[in-house]
């Protein structure tokens, strides 16, 4: 089948839109936003996910032709979005934002 894969991205990226809301959230209420850069490369991620989030779906109610090409560009998508988070993390962990 050929959107087999696009309930899966939407999962996962449904998911790490969650916490990624979780994570903004909690920097705006503990007010530590204005003093770190991790609220700004959050939002990046969080519109990565909705935007792969949002072609999964489209993927998975589309024709075969179309819903392809909206699963290929979910898929690119979704890993641009993992690898912002992976980049926020490790600036986090080696101190070059705080």
């Amino acid at each position: 089948m050929i959107n087999d894969k696009s309930p899966h991205i939407l999962n996962a990226s449904s998911n790490l839109l969650g916490l990624c809301f979780v994570v903004l959230t909690s920097l705006k209420f503990l007010k530590i936003s204005e003093k770190t850069m991790i609220d700004e490369t959050v939002a990046m991620a969080i519109v990565f996910f909705m935007l792969s989030c949002l072609l999964s779906f489209l993927a998975i109610r589309g024709n075969i032709k179309v819903g392809s090409r909206y699963k290929d560009i979910a898929d690119l998508v979704f890993i641009g979005g993992l690898m912002i988070l992976f980049a926020t993390c490790m600036l986090f962990v080696f101190n070059f934002i705080n």
